[in-house]
């Protein structure tokens, strides 16, 4: 598989680190987008450095950086390499961090102990009123005397009344600014026997028919990922990279042979249902044939 370039894409001078780079990773027949996954970066920052466009990095510091995780990936020495970029100034690499996506964790921001402590506060005042409703339901309404369907939704809503009245007080009582919210909680809680009995009276929905997808194969990239699909014929379906979001439908001849450069960002469906990339996946490269 030959290594896709753009149009617009310049050579680098032959002496620069980026045409050093270049060449080794080429001689390791391994792709850029490949390389890219491995660092864990976008394969637009490594075509970059492989064509000497430092203005378009992050800085003298992210360059060097860049250039000596590209060095371990490919296992050669970093030092030519690193002496034909420009210094990096006061900043060493150790000043990178965790890595070239470190997460940035804002400072100074910090929970208020007595908003948590009101949470859960009226949690607790909700899931007592509920109990309280049901405990009284189920002592008050079995001993009512057997009489018609009207007396018996009376009394039940009575005793209903009754137990909302009280706790009403209790709410009242101990958090008087969260009463109304607690009071329509437990208002809503009584309504609900009601709303079960209608919805229990609608007539199920039929069945949804079964769907037969429209496409033999999906894929939708979560982040950035290169992907390749040859159809049994040998014909490339697609060989390009994906942005976050994008999804691609492709029908072809059987067996198809799909690469994926970031397995760990990339969905499959295969006739509709989806394909697990684990156990075909190394080093965060998935190959495998859908037959």
């Amino acid at each position: 598989m030959t290594e896709p370039r753009d149009a617009g894409d310049t050579q680098p001078l032959s002496g620069s680190a980026g045409a050093l780079l270049r060449a080794a990773r080429q001689a390791q027949g391994m792709h850029i987008a490949v390389l890219a996954t491995h660092l864990k970066v976008s394969p637009r920052k490594l075509e970059a450095l492989e064509q000497d466009r430092h203005d378009e990095l992050q800085g003298p510091t992210f360059v060097r950086a860049l250039a000596q995780a590209a060095c371990r990936a490919l296992k050669i020495d970093p030092a030519p390499i690193l002496a034909l970029l420009p210094p990096a100034g006061q900043r060493t690499l150790d000043d990178v961090g965790g890595g070239l996506n470190a997460p940035f964790r804002e400072h100074g921001m910090r929970r208020d102990p007595t908003l948590e402590l009101d949470a859960k506060g009226k949690g607790v005042l909700v899931t007592v009123l509920v109990l309280l409703v049901g405990a009284a339901l189920m002592w008050l309404v079995p001993r009512q005397p057997a009489n018609p369907e009207g007396a018996t939704a009376a009394a039940s809503a009575a005793a209903v009344d009754q137990v909302l009245g009280a706790a009403s007080q209790v709410v009242a009582a101990l958090t008087p600014a969260s009463a109304p919210a607690s009071t329509a909680t437990v208002s809503a809680i009584a309504s609900a026997p009601a709303a079960a009995a209608s919805v229990a009276a609608v007539p199920p929905a039929p069945a949804a028919p079964v769907l037969v997808p429209d496409h033999l194969l999906q894929v939708r990239a979560t982040v950035e990922s290169w992907v390749e699909v040859l159809d049994g014929n040998g014909q490339a379906m697609i060989s390009r990279t994906l942005q976050p979001g994008e999804s691609v439908d492709l029908d072809g001849a059987l067996p198809l042979r799909v690469k994926i450069g970031n397995a760990v960002g990339t969905e499959l469906r295969f006739r509709g249902q989806p394909v697990d990339l684990a156990a075909a996946t190394r080093d965060n490269v998935a190959r495998l044939e859908l037959k």
